[in-house]
C-alpha cells in the first residue's frame, strides 16, 4: 500500500499514548462520555468527598454550572473551583484540573466517539483528564495535505461539539507526516494560528510519533493547559503559546528562581516578545521567593496599540498615566504583586524624596524586573539609578535585535553586558520558517551613476555628498519612481508604505515634490520637531513645515489637528497606518522601531542604515496578514545591499541570506513556468476544465492552479513585473480566463452539491492579484477604532467611512452598506466612551438579521422556525433542502415553485450578509 491509511495511524497513535501513561477508555456517544465524566470526577476529588462519592442530584448540579457555556466561559471553568451544595447541606469546592501540580491529574484517551448534532460526526482521537475532553486530534492518510483534518475540525466546531465538548483547550491535526496543534475558540479559527512544536533550539518536530513523545505527555501536555494558555479577556478568546515562547518562559523562570543572575532573550521582531515575557511575569509573580515583579516599558512605546495588547493578557494591567502617585500605591500594595510600568515613572519614585519611605525597605528585597524592549536609550541611562536602588534585584530583558560587539551601543556595552547571558533565542530566519513573519524581497534601485561609498571618507573627499544625494533632479527621480510602482506594489491600496528619510530637511523636500506631482495618493509625513532650533534665515522652521503637512492632513481626512495637538496627530497618523488610510508615510526616525501594522507592506529607504536600526526599519514590513502579502517589500534608493546582509547575517547567526531575502525574479519565473505546465498538464485550454468530470480531476485542477497564482504573485512583488505573454508562455486574458474557471467550481461546491464530495475538504480560500480594500474586515476596523471620547471627532470617522461606503465593490460588503449606515446614524452616537463599539455593532447586526428573517418569512407565508432551520443548514453545509421548504408551504405547486426560488436567493444573500 503507497500510503498508511487512516485507520492504521490512529491504532498507532492510540497504542502510543496508552504507553506513555494514558488510560484507554471506550467513550461511544455522548451518554458514555457523561458517565465517565462523574466517576473520574468522584476519583479526582475523593480527598474532599470524605468516601462519598456525588450523587446524581449532584452531579446533575455540577453539569447545571458548566453545561451551555461558551468556550471562552468553559476555560475560565476549568481553571477555577465550583461550589455546589450537598444532599445533606454542606458545602463542597469541586476541583475540575490541578494547575499547579500537573502530573496529579487523570489522563485518558479514546477514538471514535459518536455524536450527533446538526448532523452526526465520529471523532478520531480524543484526549480526557478528569473525565473532560480537552483535547482532540484529527488524523488524515499519509499523502494527504493535514489542512484537510483542519477544516474537518472546523466543521466539527459548527456541526457537534456539544455541552463538555465546550472544554476542549488544544486541537492537533496530523497526517503522520506533518503535525500542528492550535487553541480552540468560540469564532472562526484562522489556519495561520496553527503552530508546529519544536525542541529548545528550534528544530521543528513534525513526525506524529515524535509529537506524541514530546508534546503529548500526559505531564507536559497539562501543563501546557495550565501554564502555557492564555484567556484573553479582550476579545474573550484563548490562546496557546508557541515552543518558542514556552521554552523562553521556563528558561527565564528557572534562571530567576535557582540562581541571582540576570538573563535576556533573544525572540525577532514580529514574534510576539510582550506575551512571552508578560507570561514570565505573571508566573514569576506567584513565586514566594519574589517580593515583587516589575514589568518596565519605556512611555513612548505605550501607545493604544501596546496597551490593548497588555489589556488581553491581564485587563487593566496598565496605568496610561504619568502619575507617579499611582505606581507608589501599587508597591504599597501586598496583594500587587505583578505591576506594569513605565522605566520612567519608576525612576521618579526611587529619587523622589518623597517617596524614600516606601520605597526603602524593597532596597533589600529580591525583586525582579522585566524590561520591554530592552535597549531603548533611556533605559540605558536609568538603569544605573534603578541598580543603585534594588541592591537584591534580578533584571530579564527582551529584545529583537541585540547589541554585539559590532553593533554595541553609544557606550561601548553589548546585551550581554547589560544582561549576562541569552537564556533563549528564536530568529528571524525561524519565524520566517515557521510562517511567523515574512521575509523580505529588497530591491535597490540606482539613481546615479557615480560609485559613492558614503561610509568611505578616502573616497568621497573631492565628492559634496550632501549634495548629491540632495539634488532636486534626484529628489524628483526619487518620487517619481515611487508613484509609478506604488499603486501595484499596494495592491491597487489594499496596503500602505513607509518612507524613510535621513533627514527633517530632506523630508519637507520630498513631500513638496510629491505634492507638485501627486493627485491621488494620500501622504503624509511626521517627525518631532525642535523648539528652539537654529534657522539660517532662509528657509521655514521645521515646526511652520509640519503645520503645512498637518492642514494637507486635516483638508484630506477632515480633521482639526496642529503642532499644539501633535500627540493627537502621531495617534491619528499611526491609527490611519494600521487601517491602511495612509498611502505614503513620510519618516525619519518615527515608526521605524516597535510599530506594528499588517497592511504595511512596503518601506522606501533614503538613508543609510546599519544593523540593529536597519533591521527594526525592515521589519516593520513583515507582519503576516493574507497571501496577497508574501513579502515585506523594501525599496532602498541607496546601496545598502552590503549594509543589508550584514545585518541579516548577524541577526540570523548565519552566513547565508537565503532564508531571509526572496529568491531573484528568475527563479520565481522558473517556478511560474514550471507551475504553468502542471496545470496545463490537466487542462491545456480553460474550456478543458468543464471536461474535468470526475471530483479528483477538478481537485487536481484547484492545486495547480493556487499554485501557479502563488507564484505569479510573487513575481509580482518585483517592480520590473509586467503580465508578458511571452516571458509567462501564458496571456493575461488565459489566466482570467482559468481563474472564472476555478470560481465555477467553488460556486459549484458552495451551492449545489448535495452529496458527500472530495472537493468539501479543499480549502477554496484564494487571494488574487487584485484586492478590494474596501471590504467588510477594512470597515468593521474603522467601525471599532471610532473616537467615542470627542464628539466632532467621532462624526468626522463616521462621515469618513460613510464616503468609503459609497466606494465599494466588494460584493459580501454591498450586501451590508445600508445595514452599517443606520447603525453609524442610530446606534453609534448614543454610546459612551467606555462602551465596546463592536459589541454593539455586533448586537444591532443579531436584530436586524432577527428582524429581516421574520419578515420575509411572513412575506413568502412560511413558519419562520422553519425558514430558520433552512438558513443554519445551508450555513453550515450549503446545502438548501428544496423538498423539506416544499412540505413547509401551502398553496398552488406553481406558487409553492415561484417562493422556493424566493427563498433560495433569499436564504444565499442572508448567509453571505450576516455570516462572519
Amino acid at each position: 500500500m503507497a500510503y498508511q491509511p487512516e485507520a492504521e495511524l490512529e491504532k498507532d497513535l492510540h497504542t502510543q499514548l496508552v504507553n506513555q501513561g494514558y488510560k484507554a477508555v471506550k467513550i461511544a456517544d455522548y451518554d458514555a462520555l457523561l458517565a465517565n465524566f462523574k466517576q473520574q470526577l468522584n476519583t479526582f476529588n475523593e480527598p474532599k468527598l470524605n468516601g462519598q462519592p456525588l450523587t446524581d442530584k449532584e452531579f446533575n448540579r455540577i453539569l447545571t454550572l458548566i453545561e451551555g457555556k461558551s468556550i471562552y466561559d468553559s476555560a475560565k471553568i476549568l481553571r477555577d473551583k465550583l461550589l455546589i451544595e450537598r444532599e445533606d447541606g454542606t458545602q463542597l469546592y469541586v476541583e475540575l484540573l490541578n494547575t499547579k501540580e500537573w502530573c496529579k491529574n487523570l489522563f485518558q484517551v479514546t477514538t471514535q466517539t459518536t455524536v450527533t448534532g446538526k448532523y452526526t460526526n465520529r471523532y478520531d482521537v480524543t484526549i480526557l483528564i478528569n473525565g473532560l475532553p480537552l483535547v482532540q486530534i484529527e488524523l488524515k492518510r499519509r499523502g494527504l495535505d493535514f489542512k484537510e483534518a483542519f477544516n474537518q475540525i472546523q466543521r466539527y466546531r459548527r456541526h457537534t461539539f456539544p455541552g463538555l465538548y465546550h472544554f476542549l483547550q488544544i486541537f492537533v491535526v496530523s497526517n503522520g507526516v506533518d503535525t500542528k496543534y492550535f487553541s480552540n475558540s468560540d469564532y472562526d479559527i484562522q489556519f495561520g494560528f496553527t503552530f508546529f512544536w519544536t525542541d529548545e533550539k528550534n528544530e521543528l518536530i513534525m513526525n506524529l510519533q515524535d509529537f506524541a513523545s514530546s508534546f503529548l505527555k500526559p505531564c507536559h501536555l497539562a501543563k501546557m493547559i495550565s501554564r502555557y494558555m492564555v484567556i484573553n479577556d479582550t476579545d474573550k478568546v484563548l490562546m496557546v503559546m508557541r515552543p518558542y515562547q514556552v521554552y523562553a518562559v521556563e528558561a527565564l523562570v528557572k534562571r530567576a528562581t535557582e540562581t541571582n543572575n540576570n538573563g535576556f532573550v533573544w525572540h525577532t521582531t514580529g514574534s510576539g516578545k510582550t506575551l512571552t515575557s508578560f507570561k514570565a511575569g505573571q508566573i514569576l509573580a506567584d513565586e514566594e521567593s519574589i517580593k515583587k515583579v516589575f514589568f518596565l516599558v519605556d512611555r513612548q512605546d505605550l501607545d493604544s496599540q501596546t496597551i490593548a495588547e497588555f489589556n488581553k493578557f491581564q485587563k487593566g494591567s496598565v496605568d496610561r498615566t504619568d502619575k507617579t502617585e499611582i505606581l507608589i500605591e501599587q508597591v504599597k500594595n501586598p496583594m500587587k504583586r505583578f505591576i506594569v510600568t513605565t522605566i520612567q515613572k519608576m525612576n521618579n519614585a526611587i529619587k523622589s524624596p518623597k517617596y524614600a519611605k516606601i520605597m526603602e525597605p524593597y532596597k533589600q528585597e529580591h525583586v525582579v524586573f522585566i524590561i520591554d524592549e530592552c535597549h531603548r536609550s533611556q533605559f540605558g541611562d536609568m538603569r544605573k539609578e534603578i541598580d543603585h536602588h534594588f541592591q537584591n534585584a534580578q533584571y530579564f530583558g527582551f529584545t529583537g535585535t541585540p547589541r554585539f560587539v559590532k553593533n554595541k551601543s553609544q557606550d561601548g556595552r553589548t546585551t550581554a553586558d547589560l544582561f549576562e547571558k541569552c537564556l533563549h533565542h528564536y530568529l528571524i530566519k525561524d519565524a520566517i520558517r515557521d510562517g511567523n513573519v515574512l521575509g523580505f524581497s529588497v530591491e535597490y534601485i540606482r539613481t546615479f551613476n557615480a560609485k559613492i561609498d558614503e561610509n568611505d571618507q578616502t573616497k568621497v573627499k573631492a565628492i559634496n555628498t550632501d549634495e548629491v544625494w540632495h539634488d532636486e533632479r534626484r529628489l524628483n527621480l526619487v518620487a517619481d519612481h515611487i508613484l509609478i510602482n506604488h499603486v501595484r506594489r499596494s495592491k491597487s491600496k489594499g496596503y500602505c508604505a513607509m518612507f524613510a528619510v535621513d533627514s527633517i530637511t530632506t523630508l519637507i523636500k520630498y513631500y513638496d515634490v510629491f505634492k507638485q506631482t501627486n493627485q491621488k495618493l494620500k501622504i503624509a509625513g511626521i517627525y518631532s520637531y525642535g523648539q528652539n532650533e537654529e534657522s539660517d534665515g532662509t528657509e521655514e522652521h521645521s515646526r511652520e513645515a509640519l503645520d503645512r503637512m498637518i492642514a494637507d492632513y486635516n483638508k484630506m481626512y477632515d480633521t482639526d489637528f496642529s503642532t499644539e495637538t501633535w500627540d493627537r496627530y502621531f495617534s491619528d497618523v499611526s491609527k490611519k497606518v494600521k487601517n491602511a488610510q495612509i498611502d505614503i508615510l513620510l519618516v525619519v526616525k518615527m515608526f521605524l522601531t516597535g510599530f506594528d501594522s499588517k497592511p504595511l507592506n512596503t518601506l522606501y529607504v533614503d538613508k543609510n542604515m546599519v544593523y540593529h536600526d536597519l533591521l527594526q526599519a525592515y521589519s516593520r514590513t513583515n507582519r503576516v496578514e493574507k497571501a496577497t502579502k508574501p513579502y515585506g517589500n523594501i525599496v532602498c534608493y541607496r546601496n545598502l545591499k552590503k549594509n543589508t546582509d550584514e545585518a541579516i547575517k548577524l541577526f540570523s547567526q548565519t552566513n547565508s541570506v537565503n532564508d531571509v531575502l526572496m529568491h531573484s525574479y528568475e527563479e520565481y519565473l522558473a517556478a511560474f513556468l514550471t507551475a504553468r505546465n502542471q496545470l496545463l498538464e490537466i487542462a491545456a485550454k480553460p474550456e478543458d476544465v468543464d471536461n474535468l468530470e470526475r471530483e479528483e480531476d477538478q481537485k487536481e485542477f484547484i492545486v495547480a492552479f493556487k499554485n501557479m497564482t502563488k507564484f505569479l504573485q510573487k513575481l509580482q512583488s518585483f517592480s520590473d513585473f509586467k503580465f508578458d505573454e511571452s516571458q509567462l508562455q501564458i496571456s493575461e486574458q488565459t489566466y482570467e480566463d482559468f481563474k472564472s474557471k476555478y470560481f465555477k467550481i467553488v460556486e459549484r461546491v458552495k451551492r449545489e452539491v448535495e452529496k458527500e464530495s472530495i472537493l468539501h475538504d479543499i480549502d477554496f480560500e484564494l487571494e488574487l492579484m487584485h484586492t478590494d480594500r474596501i471590504n467588510v474586515s477594512y470597515i468593521i476596523n474603522l467601525i471599532a477604532n471610532l473616537t467615542m471620547d470627542d464628539k466632532m471627532s467621532r462624526d468626522n470617522e463616521i462621515r469618513f467611512i460613510k464616503q468609503e461606503l459609497d466606494h465599494a465593490s466588494d460584493p459580501k460588503l454591498r450586501l451590508k452598506v445600508e445595514l452599517i449606515k443606520n447603525f453609524l446614524d442610530k446606534v453609534a452616537p448614543t454610546l459612551q466612551s467606555n462602551d465596546s463599539i463592536i459589541d454593539a455593532y455586533n448586537r444591532y447586526e443579531a436584530e436586524m438579521s432577527e428582524k429581516e428573517l421574520t419578515e420575509f418569512a411572513k412575506q413568502v407565508e412560511i413558519k419562520d422556525t422553519v425558514l430558520r432551520e433552512q438558513v443554519a443548514t445551508y450555513e453550515y453545509s450549503n446545502l438548501i433542502e428544496k423538498r423539506a421548504i416544499m412540505d413547509a408551504l401551502s398553496g398552488t405547486f406553481l406558487n409553492k415553485n415561484k417562493a422556493i426560488k424566493a427563498i433560495t436567493s433569499f436564504i444565499r444573500e442572508f448567509t453571505e450578509k450576516y455570516s462572519a
